[in-house]
């Protein structure tokens, strides 16, 4: 973690601590799915305004229905209305993908203000969604169904209507409740609310079905203030409880995980969670007591290594990560250019020009050896570490250390780009980019730091999270690539107690709007802030936050069917 504007403190000498993710979709797991749906190639994904919408009524006092900034549902019956049925019409033009593409998955996603007992089902239709109030129509066929209409963001699988490029027009039809819903339309004051249709697609033939492991999804570093001191340098020999039964992979449309650790809807929930002197550098327990306190296991565990190639801190992985992959959970392994113990801090240099190949060949043999494919992140935030030398030498270092992995065998090394991300870098990132070949995902770190850097501004999750994802799609880079917040987190609000439990639980929808975003990681540290009673980044500081990051987690595009969590 760097804070935007304090990104220049001077780094402690001893180890950085960086953000770890807890995991829940591990070795047996991903074997197994990689085994049934062998992705293809994968593509970008596409994010669709609507061209047009309105409400079909047999209401006349409902009036000009496509100008309005809300569409509306409700029974055939509704308040009090034998004639009150009104339905959603919404229409999309779907003009770029391209003529390659293959297993199409489209969502459509609509926003509702309120919870509601009703059932929505979504249906291709033939009615005119530019129409000003047109009359229902007989629907065509049953897409998808909504059981519960959940404040937020509601998602429809409409894959069955959307098989490639022209314009597809889809009808919500609301039973079990008579009183209206409404949704948010394309002339919606909040352009974060307009109804929206996901795709994602594979490019390419279908290959043989082989069995092959996959691995975890972000990637992360933070120093944490004041920074704890390194991990004994001998392996952890606590006693290794026995593995979970890996949960069944399935073949939804949802249960699918390509070579590359990218799910095939939603994203991993993951966490950082340090341990310390005091419980012993119990890595394991670490994150079993935040499992605990939110109620889930995560997907991915996300731990820091230096270049030590000892103990806990360099011979990765260790007993508890090896534990961890046996319960299910995907690793992450953010690898450091320094020594924790003594605080040496390597330069790029020193990385390129092969004093360190020993040290990197042993990494990779280890790597290749857990026969699973696990994310390898490399000098996270290098944009903050003008001591290692210069952004063409990162690159150049990047490049070195992945290619000693591919003559090692180690392809099941998943690498992740890991940016800040902040704006005052933003003329730097192209030239820290190490190229599409040697990048897997692209993870940066946002926070809501509110008063913790000396600002006074209260970031929404879709704020903090949006300004370099938009910075990456304007100046394509790690175009098609998944992208992952290897860190995020939130200050609270001390003249609002529950700001930060709302936060939580508005962060679901904010990776919603933002579907290139395929993996999530609390960094739920300090990190280079200090806690004071305006200031405290942590998670679990009180109960409020821990009840809205536990609700956060429980959202379904959190929750993969491939992993644990469910």
């Amino acid at each position: 973690m760097s804070r935007h504007g304090l990104h220049r403190i001077p780094r402690h000498a001893g180890p950085r601590r960086k953000a770890l993710v807890l995991g829940v979709a591990g070795a047996t797991v991903v074997a197994g799915i990689v085994a049934t749906t062998m992705p293809l190639l994968a593509a970008d994904d596409l994010s669709i305004r609507a061209t047009a919408d309105t409400t079909a009524t047999m209401v006349p006092q409902d009036g000009d229905n496509g100008a309005k900034t809300t569409l509306a549902t409700c029974a055939v019956r509704c308040d009090g209305n034998p004639r009150g049925g009104r339905e959603a019409v919404v229409q999309f033009a779907v003009t770029t993908l391209p003529a390659t593409a293959v297993n199409v998955r489209a969502t459509l996603r609509m926003h509702a203000w309120q919870e509601f007992p009703a059932t929505v089902t979504a249906h291709a239709s033939a009615v005119d969604a530019r129409a000003a109030r047109p009359t229902p129509m007989l629907p065509g066929a049953v897409l998808d169904t909504v059981s519960g209409v959940a404040k937020g963001f509601n998602e429809w699988d409409v894959s069955a209507l959307v098989k490639g490029n022209g314009a597809w027009t889809v009808s919500l039809e609301q039973t079990g409740l008579e009183t209206r819903i409404y949704w948010a339309s394309t002339e919606n004051h909040n352009p974060d609310l307009r109804p929206r249709l996901e795709i994602r697609y594979d490019v390419g033939t279908r290959p043989t079905p082989a069995v092959t492991s996959a691995a975890p999804s972000p990637s992360r570093t933070v120093a944490p203030s004041p920074a704890p001191r390194p991990t004994p340098s001998a392996s952890p020999t606590r006693a290794t409880p026995s593995p979970s039964a890996s949960p069944s992979t399935g073949t939804d449309r949802c249960g699918e995980v390509s070579s590359r650790l990218v799910p095939s809807c939603g994203a991993w929930w993951g966490m950082y969670s340090p341990s310390s002197a005091g419980d012993g550098w119990d890595h394991g327990a670490a994150v079993a007591e935040v499992e605990a306190q939110v109620g889930r296991k995560f997907d991915i565990v996300h731990r820091y290594h230096d270049f030590s190639n000892a103990g806990s801190n360099g011979a990765f992985p260790d007993a508890y990560q090896r534990q961890q992959m046996r319960e299910g959970r995907l690793m992450f392994f953010a690898w450091e250019s320094r020594i924790f113990s003594s605080g040496t801090v390597l330069t790029w240099q020193d990385v390129y020009s092969g004093r360190y190949d020993a040290t990197i060949d042993a990494v990779a043999g280890r790597i290749r050896d857990t026969g699973v494919p696990v994310f390898m992140g490399f000098d996270h935030e290098p944009e903050d570490e003008p001591a290692k030398g210069s952004d063409a030498d990162f690159v150049r270092a990047w490049r070195h250390v992945h290619d000693r992995f591919a003559a090692a065998g180690a392809d099941n090394a998943v690498w992740v780009w890991t940016m800040m991300g902040w704006s005052g870098h933003y003329d730097r990132y192209t030239g820290l980019y190490p190229g599409d070949r040697y990048v897997d995902w692209v993870g940066y770190d946002p926070y809501n730091f509110h008063v913790c850097n000396g600002s006074k501004v209260w970031k929404s999750p879709a704020t903090t999270i949006g300004g370099f994802y938009r910075w990456l799609d304007e100046h394509r880079v790690g175009v098609g690539k998944p992208r992952m917040l290897a860190e995020f987190g939130t200050n609270f609000d001390a003249a609002d107690p529950d700001a930060k439990r709302r936060w939580f639980e508005e962060f679901p929808a904010a990776l919603k709007a933002h579907p290139k975003i395929k993996a999530a990681i609390y960094f739920n540290s300090p990190g280079m802030t200090r806690r004071s009673s305006t200031c405290d980044m942590t998670m679990n500081h009180d109960a409020s936050s821990v009840a809205g990051f536990a609700r956060a987690g429980r959202d379904s595009y959190l929750r993969q069917p491939t992993g644990g969590a469910r």
